[in-house]
């Protein structure tokens, strides 16, 4: 047992050393805080003036720049573990820790405590920017449960990209795509006449419906179902992630 727990304490030692040494790991968190908090911020101060009640739903000022932050969260999941398909590091990770489930748990560890940071900071000051350029009524029905999604959506989309990095097996593959799709993708989907009831059940959809302060219509499941959505697709590729990461063959093993 005592074992089992220093191999874990230095994988999760190993992971947080390799975050802070490599800028393009730490400076994705600090790039999506800036274009989440500043977006909203900055749309505040230009519309503010004319217009106190972003939208007919609150929570669309108060949120409208995780749509630019939220590339960037999930670019932190990709970083985490596709750098290391990359650069073939990823064999040298697995030498050092030969319990592949051990490295990808330390992995997950790392990426849910950075998410879950980043999403407390970027909804706190996304809520604090729009309090101070337009106001903001806390007694709003459903206010609560919006920051408790917002917190919560950050962590679960590192998670959800890091697993499908590591079922991808490949960095660029998963640069290309992932980014792209939360973006811009999921968006065209869901306004394609056809597509756009299946489209609502995408994990980047659920979970931002979960943020909103008001029923949509046409949605087809309440907001926090809409977190459970997002869940149920992170857990999904997370599993799928670990699979891949113990099949997965060295090269030149």
């Amino acid at each position: 047992m005592g074992e089992t727990m220093s191999g874990t304490a230095a994988a999760l030692r190993a992971e947080r050393i390799k975050f802070t040494t490599l800028p393009s790991q730490w400076a994705a968190p600090l790039v999506a805080l800036a274009l989440t908090v500043g977006v909203t911020a900055a749309v505040n101060v230009a519309y503010g003036a004319k217009d106190h009640t972003p939208g007919e739903d609150p929570a669309g000022g108060i949120f409208y720049g995780l749509n630019f932050g939220h590339v960037a969260v999930a670019c932190i999941g990709i970083l985490l573990i596709g750098q290391e398909f990359n650069t073939r590091m990823i064999g040298g990770s697995l030498t050092a820790v030969p319990h592949r489930g051990r490295l990808y748990g330390a992995k997950l560890a790392l990426g849910a405590g950075l998410g879950l940071l980043l999403g407390l900071a970027s909804t706190a000051g996304s809520f604090l920017a729009v309090d101070a350029t337009v106001g903001l009524d806390l007694s709003t029905p459903g206010l609560t449960r919006s920051f408790l999604a917002g917190v919560l959506y950050h962590p679960m989309l590192v998670l959800l990209c890091l697993g499908l990095t590591a079922v991808l097996g490949n960095f660029t593959a998963a640069l290309g795509l992932l980014p792209p799709m939360v973006f811009l993708g999921t968006t065209l989907l869901a306004a394609i006449p056809g597509v756009r009831d299946a489209g609502q059940f995408l994990p980047d959809r659920a979970g931002l419906y979960a943020m909103r302060t008001q029923p949509e219509p046409g949605v087809h499941y309440g907001h926090w179902t809409g977190l459970l959505i997002m869940a149920a697709w992170t857990a999904l590729a997370v599993c799928g992630g670990l699979r891949a990461i113990r099949r997965y063959e060295v090269p030149g093993a």
